[in-house]
């Protein structure tokens, strides 16, 4: 049984979560096919995925790109909202790959204005893009790429009664 279509959120309300949101989780497939499942902060451009990260995470997404991502919002069951993605990842491995991204540079944007203040430092009011680049055997960015997009709004559930 899937989720009714009458829940869906609509494509502003998408983009509105997406950007606002600090935290996704993602799922990879890691060592003896156990569900590796990882809180990120992460970027929303392009329609696609953004995240930095390092260890497993990277270690699961080259040897099997397939993963889930799910964003969420409010605690009650009721006001439950949420974006589950299921897609492909592509590891960035360099600076060349980063570079040749067409939307990298407006997820580096957006992340540097969203967590900006988020490290526990102060907030500043022209927040510089996140710099982070490839380093070391596992240190890079991550896209994901949907192949399927499920979204909820449990506001509109009293309207299916």
């Amino acid at each position: 049984m899937g989720i009714s279509r009458k829940l869906a959120l609509s494509s502003s309300q998408v983009d509105e979560i997406m950007t606002t949101q600090w935290n996704m989780r993602i799922a990879s497939l890691g060592p003896e096919m156990r569900i590796n499942l990882t809180p990120m902060w992460f970027g929303w451009a392009g329609g696609r995925v953004y995240f930095f990260g390092r260890g497993q995470k990277i270690v699961n997404l080259r040897r099997n790109p397939g993963c889930s991502v799910i964003v969420d919002r409010n605690e009650a069951f009721p006001e439950l909202q949420a974006v589950m993605i299921q897609g492909q990842a592509n590891v960035l491995e360099d600076a060349i790959e980063e570079d040749n991204d067409l939307f990298l540079a407006e997820a580096r944007q957006q992340m540097g204005k969203k967590y900006n203040g988020g490290h526990g430092q102060p907030a500043v009011e022209e927040p510089p893009p996140n710099q982070a680049s490839a380093g070391g055997k596992d240190r890079r960015w991550v896209v994901v790429v949907p192949e399927t997009m499920v979204t909820w709004d449990n506001y509109k559930l009293s309207s299916l009664r």
